[in-house]
């Protein structure tokens, strides 16, 4: 499975197209190691229940120190994705945007136009008199997230750099943040992304219908869990997270969360009502309808339910969501292996109180190559056309590279047990992710050439030049 990992971030492939590769040529997996091939659930299990942070950090250093030897010794291997992927020395990084007509004077102009959008709307209703201005303690927050530190050592470091009379200490910015409360802290990022898609909005690439993925991604925690409500288990037992909702773009247009919800879920430890997953769907999709016009949503197999199924009905967009195997499921299965087929598309109905619609039920080859996917849709999907039409499914897997970067390149660290300090600390990764994919399209958009999801400006790039903004060199 490491191995994997390490080809996976070698070539930038996806799960799903990892798990094609290793189907088409057996030769490759039966060099890793595998007896049978994993499907994409596995690797995606592996990496974030497996695995710890050294482990993603071997990863990712073994891969960088391959692709750099690759292009620097000019093997062929077209499968080896680009150099200025993954470099992180300043000087190089700087040299390889140049060679993409980028400018290192127009990279810091851009980021700092998208960090300049970000701060604003955020207010924690304090004293007018207060010896710090809220803007310092979202710096503070960006500082920490970026170098991947706690809240004493940030402060610390952040007094270092900026003056002891300009940066709060450590405490007074855990007191400051704790007065967001989480309406107002989600109120804010709207208001923040509002703004952040209307230096976008003349472009003509984001005009169009977008495809949207729904995913909830969890933040491990260890301690107690007694009176700790929006604490949640997990697959794993014996593990405990706080868990967020997200709305995200995928697919060729720029990758940006659109919508963050917190999710409370019903516990042993708590007198939580039941989740009720669709309306967390229809409050991050009528979120995002107010920015762009959703054409799709993909969501994974944890959103199968007849009540999400009619709520994104009702907001009118399409869904493409893979359903679990039930009797009914079965039979339909067993039916196609004694009739040797290979597709199949069922009609079938959603009726509940909130409405009804006709669905279809897509049964096509599994991407992993073993047995049959079902996937339910709302659209009129026939048989020849079920397949390509499921294909669209992989698009999530883009979802699974954000999550990775927000958590990995802009989380900052805590072992907080108060829920405001986690959404905030949460919300302002996602908002550094954000401006991170923002600066790059603007720089895309400067030049001429197609839009495409892989970025320019790698993630430690943007760190390296909103702290350069944040912090006047020695």
């Amino acid at each position: 499975m490491v191995l994997s990992f390490v080809f996976m971030e070698i070539t930038g492939d996806s799960y799903a197209n990892f798990t094609r590769l290793l189907t088409r040529q057996p030769e490759v997996a039966t060099i890793l190691g595998f007896s049978r091939v994993p499907d994409e659930s596995a690797f995606s299990w592996a990496w974030r229940n497996r695995f710890d942070d050294a482990i993603h950090e071997y990863v990712h250093a073994a891969a960088q120190f391959v692709v750099k030897e690759v292009h620097d010794r000019n093997i062929s291997a077209p499968e080896v994705r680009p150099k200025a992927e993954i470099v992180e020395d300043t000087e190089e990084a700087a040299e390889s945007v140049e060679d993409e007509s980028f400018s290192q004077e127009k990279i810091i102009q851009t980021t700092r136009l998208a960090r300049d959008h970000a701060y604003r709307h955020f207010d924690s209703d304090r004293a007018s008199n207060a010896s710090y201005e809220d803007t310092q303690f979202f710096e503070l927050q960006t500082f920490m997230g970026m170098v991947r530190c706690g809240t004493s050592q940030g402060a610390t470091r952040f007094q270092y750099r900026r003056g002891e009379e300009y940066g709060p200490h450590g405490d007074t910015h855990l007191r400051t943040v704790k007065q967001f409360e989480p309406d107002e802290l989600i109120n804010g990022f709207n208001e923040t992304t509002d703004r952040l898609l209307s230096v976008i909005a003349s472009e003509a690439s984001f005009r169009r219908s977008v495809t949207a993925a729904i995913d909830i991604t969890a933040i491990p925690y260890y301690g107690d869990t007694e009176e700790m409500p929006m604490v949640s288990g997990t697959k794993d037992r014996d593990s405990r997270a706080f868990k967020f909702a997200t709305l995200s773009i995928i697919g060729q247009n720029i990758p940006l969360v659109l919508a963050v919800e917190p999710v409370r879920e019903s516990s042993e430890w708590d007198e939580n009502p039941s989740n009720q997953i669709h309306r967390t769907v229809r409050r991050l999709v009528r979120r995002a309808k107010e920015y762009v016009p959703i054409e799709t949503v993909l969501c994974d197999r944890e959103f199968d339910s007849i009540q999400v199924f009619q709520t994104l009905s009702n907001l009118d967009v399409n869904y493409l969501i893979p359903k679990r195997v039930s009797t009914s499921e079965r039979d339909v299965l067993e039916q196609m292996e004694g009739d040797d087929q290979e597709v199949a598309v069922e009609s079938a109905s959603i009726h509940v109180e909130s409405g009804s619609h006709p669905m279809r039920l897509l049964y096509v080859p599994s991407t992993s190559g073993e047995g049959t996917a079902v996937f339910a849709t709302n659209l009129r999907v026939g048989p020849d056309e079920a397949e390509a039409f499921c294909r669209r499914y992989s698009r999530r897997w883009q979802i699974e590279s954000e999550y990775r970067s927000i958590k990995g390149d802009f989380l900052a660290k805590t072992s907080s047990k108060d829920y405001r300090v986690r959404l905030f600390y949460f919300v302002f990764a996602v908002l550094l992710y954000n401006i991170w994919r923002l600066t790059d399209f603007l720089l895309k958009a400067g030049v001429d050439g197609e839009m495409d999801y892989a970025p320019v400006l790698t993630a430690g790039e943007c760190v390296e030049l909103v702290a350069s903004a944040l912090i006047p060199h020695d």
